[in-house]
């Protein structure tokens, strides 16, 4: 049997997974974090992207996409508190090219700094969702 660490992916909205896993890769801010069991306790900030969780007998990753938020690693816990999480199964690629298209034409139409900010931090969570798309798509062979 494979070593496991439990890891905890929760939303303001609800709990999206609770549960263990072999390896867990997080999207940090400064790139991406591969977490295995017994890994040093660690804190830092996550940026919008996709969480990918090999579960032990499973042979597909589990996807979930996150906005952002915080992950707070312990040896036998990793726990993953998120701005929004959405299960990668969930996702709406329609949705989200619809809001990549709107930040986009913001950032060339922009009327203010703060518009402007929020437009790139949409923009990047609209890139990042359908980025997460592909990666299921591509796991199941699409």
């Amino acid at each position: 049997m494979a070593m496991t660490v439990h890891v905890d992916v929760v939303s303001a909205e609800e709990s999206i997974f609770a549960g263990l896993a072999e390896v867990v890769v997080v999207p940090g801010e400064m790139g991406e974090l591969g977490i295995y069991p017994r890994h040093t306790a660690l804190m830092t900030r996550i940026k919008p992207g996709s969480v990918r969780l090999k579960l032990p007998e499973q042979e597909e990753e589990v996807l979930i996409y996150v906005s952002g938020g915080m992950l707070e690693v312990q040896p036998s816990v990793v726990t993953i508190l998120a701005d929004t999480a959405i299960r990668g199964a969930d996702l709406d690629e329609a949705r989200a090219l619809e809001a990549k298209q709107a930040a986009e034409e913001a950032i060339r139409n922009h009327a203010s700094d703060v518009d402007y900010a929020q437009a790139q931090a949409e923009l990047a969570e609209a890139i990042a969702q359908l980025h997460a798309i592909q990666q299921l798509r591509r796991q199941v062979g699409h």
